[in-house]
């Protein structure tokens, strides 16, 4: 076994500097769009905690999923990656920003009481008082602002990020059962949110259909990454 290793090992790190290199000079020439969309993360956070200055705790709204769920209930350097792991976050960023800049439409144009424990009459959490300085509210009042935040609800930030990861998968993934798992654990969360009272069901509704049909035009307007499975492979291949 270790004469064996010893052996692949030359070949393994070979392969991982060949792999190093390409994703570099693609992150070289996408860095524009990979920063746009981290900083736009940003920007969503600012946005889900600007609404919380907004929001108006009141009595929790009637809701079917309340009344059904009770509370609280590939490593980049092996030889059968297709696609570049660089381009396929430039996609990945493109779908977050995209379900995100619809989400923060909705959650200020229409603000709900929030279901949650701290977002409910009577909590100090509720209601944010007006900020003191424009740093509190840069550095979104870290981390209470990130814990406790109120008013952006519809719709779920947390089925944008798992409906996008598996949506993603689904189409570049090579493991079926792992598809299939996902998915799975997608309906379970969707279950486990609105059983913890983050999220109103209606939020996790439209999260499901909003993000696919995000997913579903962005793909016919981006274009296709290349596979590198295919006979034209990257000529960006180092000496």
């Amino acid at each position: 076994m270790p004469v064996y290793f010893s052996r692949k090992a030359p070949k393994l790190w070979r392969k991982i500097c060949i792999e190093a290199s390409i994703e570099v000079s693609l992150l070289a020439e996408n860095w524009k769009v990979v920063l746009a969309g981290l900083v736009f993360q940003y920007i969503h956070g600012l946005a889900a905690h600007g609404v919380h200055y907004l929001h108006r705790p009141g009595p929790t709204l009637q809701d079917v999923g309340f009344l059904l769920i009770p509370w609280t209930f590939h490593p980049f350097f092996f030889q059968s990656k297709r696609i570049y792991t660089v381009l396929l976050w430039c996609r990945i960023l493109a779908y977050l920003g995209a379900c995100q800049i619809l989400r923060i439409m909705t959650f200020y144009a229409t603000q709900l009481p929030g279901p949650n424990y701290h977002c409910r009459e009577g909590s100090k959490f509720a209601r944010l008082p007006p900020p003191d300085s424009a740093l509190e509210v840069i550095f979104i009042n870290f981390p209470w602002g990130v814990i406790y935040g109120c008013g952006d609800l519809i719709f779920s930030s947390h089925m944008i990020f798992t409906l996008v990861f598996v949506l993603t998968y689904k189409k570049y993934g090579t493991i079926r059962y792992l598809k299939q798992f996902a998915w799975l654990l997608a309906l379970i969360q969707s279950l486990l949110i609105i059983a913890s009272r983050k999220h109103y069901t209606v939020d996790i509704v439209v999260a499901w259909y909003t993000v696919n049909l995000t997913v579903f035009f962005l793909d016919k307007k981006l274009p296709e990454l290349p596979d590198r499975s295919s006979s034209s492979t990257s000529p960006r291949l180092p000496p």
